[in-house]
């Protein structure tokens, strides 16, 4: 008898709107609505700031609706083939302040974010063999055109690798490429 329905909306617009005047401590939102969606109205009840908390109810437990969803504030996601048996351990569990993810759901995010972490790490492992070879000369002090003699390449080529090198990792100038080889092994330095 913990749960009392104070509104029902048709549309996002109107799960809005009536969040806005009703301030529920939860709204049970379906992705699938007229007008803007669920992911959109998620986020705007989000903005709203009222401490209202979002449950999702869905078919599609895909990973295209799922991380849009939670990114846009999503407390939980609940697929609705579940809904009959899962929906009061949702609630009670998003009522505490807990993020309700069912088990399949929360495997997707966590290789999501694992895939972006990755992404992001600019690290030695971003650089191709020669790309690293041409940072490892250029911080030593190397010219291109002695870069290119000791690679057996061209100093355009030599440039090209640096350029490359330079925006994988973000470096602007000789003093970054320089820090970042000594950071990562490239210049060995003298004992």
């Amino acid at each position: 008898g913990w749960i009392e329905v104070v509104g029902v909306a048709s549309s996002g617009e109107e799960a809005v709107r009536k969040t806005r005047s009703l301030e529920p401590d939860i709204v049970v939102m379906d992705l699938a609505m007229p007008g803007m969606d669920g992911v959109q109205a998620t986020r705007r009840i989000a903005a709203l700031d009222l401490g209202t908390k979002v449950l999702v109810l869905t078919i599609h437990d895909e990973d295209g609706f799922l991380v849009p969803a939670m990114e846009a504030g999503a407390a939980g996601f609940l697929n609705k083939s579940a809904a009959d048996t899962d929906l009061l351990g949702a609630l009670e569990a998003v009522a505490r302040g807990h993020s309700y993810l069912p088990r399949r759901a929360a495997a997707l995010i966590a290789r999501r974010k694992a895939i972006e972490a990755s992404r992001n790490t600019k690290g030695i492992e971003a650089l191709s063999e020669r790309e690293r070879r041409a940072i490892e000369l250029y911080a030593k002090g190397f010219s291109a055109r002695e870069a290119a003699r000791e690679m057996l390449v061209s100093p355009k080529t030599v440039e090209g690798y640096i350029a490359r090198a330079k925006a994988k990792l973000s470096l602007d100038n000789r003093r970054d490429i320089v820090r970042f080889a000594l950071e990562n092994g490239l210049l060995q330095t003298e004992e």
